[in-house]
């Protein structure tokens, strides 16, 4: 036998009835829906520290005040919002969702709202029986593609993708010590989120963030000790650094595209230059954690064409490239920190 089962009738001790589990999930769609609507609405910014009124919120929302009831209702049943009748406070989640909090994930909610991602998971039968990307369904040419010619949802992912990142940094910065590195280059940084938290708190650093020149033109990059440099790490020279980040970048591609973007990092890294992979990495996890990294799978699945990956499997990357593979760090979110230092 392989598990050890304990059960009373078709219960799983610890776990849902078998039915509920299957409700749960078939269902799902709806509170992630009502979710994103009320995100996009910005309901959450209608309410201060004072509960208020459904009325007033849908007064100011431009929404149904009986359908924004319902809706609500189901979302506090959840722990987003407060309801005492027809009236709505916070709750500790329900701020994430205002957009002037610090940590406000506002953004990374209106992103599964948007159409692509919407109507990509409305086609992953395609992938599961091609295993080609559903997005392909959609724009033949891929997701990059697609937000080319989408600047609008480019934003909003572009947004969402800054959202769920500030949660994940705060992670890293708690359990790994950048200090030891003189020059960092985070490669694929977007924005340079991670990079400029990663410079703040080691004063002895200083930060070069690569990323395509579209990216990089956008940015207004004001620190001292960060500079950026525009290209394609598949074409062009990346710059020489201590340590080179690559956060949620190889979950993007396959794993040909993960060790051309490895090895060209590799041409630009000394001997003992250190490589940080900071992602979805598999593994054995509890649970709830274990489901987080598993639906990032099935995204970059549907979505990229990418994969979340085990240590062993980025290993075999990293080897690929003339790297060798060292410690795995866990943070208390769903990344984690997979270290390669350059033979």
């Amino acid at each position: 036998m392989g598990a050890d089962w304990t059960r009373t009738g078709d219960l799983i001790v610890g776990v849902q009835r078998p039915p509920e589990i299957i409700r749960t999930l078939s269902t799902a769609v709806v509170p992630c829906r009502c979710l994103c609507v009320v995100a996009e609405l910005g309901v959450a910014d209608e309410i201060e520290d004072e509960p208020v009124s459904v009325d007033e919120l849908a007064s100011r929302c431009g929404a149904d005040a009986d359908a924004l009831n319902r809706v609500l209702a189901l979302l506090a049943s959840y722990g987003i919002f407060r309801r005492v009748g027809r009236v709505y406070a916070h709750t500790p989640a329900s701020r994430l969702l205002r957009s002037d909090d610090p940590m406000s994930m506002r953004a990374f909610a209106r992103l599964w709202g948007a159409p692509l991602l919407s109507t990509v998971f409305a086609n992953l039968e395609h992938s599961v029986r091609t295993g080609a990307t559903a997005v392909e369904v959609v724009e033949p040419d891929g997701t990059w593609a697609y937000f080319r010619d989408h600047p609008g949802e480019a934003q909003v992912f572009a947004q969402g993708m800054s959202a769920r990142a500030s949660v994940d940094i705060a992670a890293v910065l708690d359990v790994f010590d950048f200090s030891r590195f003189g020059t960092i280059a985070d490669v694929g940084g977007g924005r340079g989120l991670l990079l400029s938290a990663v410079v703040e708190v080691t004063p002895g650093s200083k930060g070069v963030l690569f990323d395509l020149p579209a990216v990089i033109d956008a940015l207004d990059i004001q620190h001292e000790r960060l500079t950026s440099q525009a290209g394609d790490f598949f074409v062009d020279p990346l710059p020489a650094a201590d340590a080179y980040l690559l956060m949620d970048v190889l979950h993007d591609w396959d794993d040909a595209h993960c060790v051309d973007i490895l090895s060209a990092i590799r041409r630009a890294a000394a001997p003992g230059a250190t490589v940080l992979v900071i992602e979805n990495v598999l593994g054995e996890l509890e649970e709830e954690q274990a489901k987080r990294r598993h639906t990032a799978d099935v995204v970059m699945l549907a979505a990229t064409g990418g994969r979340e990956r085990t240590a062993i499997e980025l290993s075999s990357l990293f080897n690929r490239a003339g790297f060798s593979s060292g410690a795995v760090t866990d943070t208390s979110g769903p990344v984690r920190i997979v270290e390669a230092r350059a033979i």
